[in-house]
């Protein structure tokens, strides 16, 4: 399977540190975030990454080059503008080919053992699978509910169907997780997207989540989204 890091955004947030660094650059640790997946990807057994560049990309592409040194082989998506998550995904096709992908946002920190997600086999009809995480304070009320048949392990829902995005009013006595930024995504998905449109995954996940073709598993290992300074600030202490 091969894996997408999305790494095109601008990282407004997390000015002014990415006035001159990319932000997968940003490093915890002593280390760039980005080299944080591709050593994962690479221990899971993943061989491809396409990864998709703008902001500051030049700096990017210099410091990963080929991806030899991780003992991958990295291909390139350029954008001239940022494209939003849906339509980088979209443009990077071509690159991905016909098959489900890994997708990983660039700007997340976690130990999440990706070779679960390598051995995941897609149930019929389904276009996503996302890996939800409890909710962090920045995001409360959280984004996707699981509905439908569950699996349970020590009452704790590791997997099942999701419903979303859905209301506050609609969660009221549910329990509700956030979405890490990681997921399986099938082509299929974009079917009538136009490549080089700029638009928001939602845009396409929307449909399919109505039609019941999105299932999800919690996971609640470290994660953390890295989208602010106090955050990095936060991670790194």
């Amino acid at each position: 399977m091969k894996a997408m890091i999305l790494a095109a955004g601008f990282g407004k947030r997390l000015r002014p540190l990415t006035e001159h660094t990319p932000k997968p650059l940003l490093e915890v640790r002593g280390k760039p975030l980005i080299d944080y997946h591709l050593e994962a990807l690479a221990r899971a057994g993943v061989k491809e990454v396409v990864i998709n560049s703008s902001w500051l990309g030049e700096k990017l592409e210099a410091y990963l080059r080929d991806g030899s040194q991780y003992g991958l082989d990295i291909a390139w998506s350029r954008e001239a503008e940022p494209l939003e998550t849906g339509g980088g995904i979209c443009q990077a096709l071509a690159l991905l080919g016909n098959e489900p992908f890994l997708l990983v946002n660039g700007d997340v920190w976690t130990n999440y053992p990706f070779e679960q997600l390598l051995r995941k086999s897609f149930e019929a009809n389904h276009l996503a699978h996302l890996v939800l995480v409890p909710n962090p304070e920045h995001n409360l009320s959280g984004d996707y509910c699981f509905i439908g048949q569950h699996i349970w392990h020590d009452g704790e829902v590791l997997n099942g169907v999701l419903e979303g995005p859905v209301s506050i009013e609609q969660r009221e006595g549910r329990q509700s997780y956030t979405f890490s930024g990681i997921s399986i995504m099938d082509p299929q998905l974009f079917t009538g997207s136009i490549s080089g449109d700029a638009f928001p995954l939602r845009d396409v996940l929307a449909p399919a989540f109505r039609s019941g073709y999105i299932s999800g598993e919690l996971y609640q290992g470290d994660w953390c989204d890295v989208g602010t300074v106090e955050r990095l600030d936060a991670l790194n202490r």
